[in-house]
């Protein structure tokens, strides 16, 4: 019996030594090292051009949505900013940005609007067209123009989930929606601890 206990020892041991070491546990999905989504270059509803080196030593939260959306961006936008609250002074490192795929109904205005809805420091970014296809092609998210059912009425399909950086602009996590401010809270608590 004590030569069982001690092979079950040694086991575990063993078992325990090919753990990854040091390496945060994170709820979403770590895409550390991604040759995609590096950075973004859009205007923002001033018209002033950002990227991520504006928020220096900032966790920022990357969400593609628009503004006549009925479930997933309120429901995002409104994690986003619940972890933000949940983080406590922490939150104030964290940057919530938000890029429309919809430029033709959301102007400057609606969308400045739209965010104050879920905080005053949320970043909206506006881009053409062809900059909202080629931004939107660089984070590998889809998105397509779908006809309602009223003459002229549309709504958009689109990627929801969250690109999440770190403090020195790199890209780590992929944040699938309806992960829960909870979640968010906890993987942008890890980041920020890292910086």
């Amino acid at each position: 019996m004590q030569r069982r206990t001690v092979l079950l020892t040694l086991a575990s041991a063993a078992l325990a030594a090919c753990a990854p070491q040091g390496k945060p546990q994170f709820k979403a999905v770590d895409i550390t090292g991604a040759d995609y989504a590096k950075d973004f270059s859009l205007p923002d509803t001033d018209g002033r051009m950002r990227s991520l080196k504006d928020f220096p030593g900032k966790a920022v939260v990357v969400f593609f949505g628009y503004t006549q959306c009925p479930d997933v961006c309120p429901t995002t936008l409104t994690e986003i900013a619940e972890a933000k609250r949940l983080l406590g002074p922490l939150g104030s490192k964290v940057e919530g940005v938000f890029i429309t795929v919809d430029p033709e109904r959301d102007k400057p205005e609606l969308l400045k609007a739209y965010v104050a809805n879920f905080g005053p420091d949320m970043v909206a970014l506006r881009g053409s067209a062809a900059q909202t296809e080629a931004t939107a092609r660089d984070f590998k998210v889809y998105y397509k123009r779908v006809d309602g059912k009223e003459p002229g009425s549309y709504f958009m399909e689109h990627t929801a989930a969250c690109y999440i950086y770190d403090p020195q602009g790199r890209l780590r996590l992929y944040s699938r929606y309806g992960s829960g401010a909870q979640a968010l809270a906890d993987d942008l608590k890890l980041l920020l601890q890292q910086a």
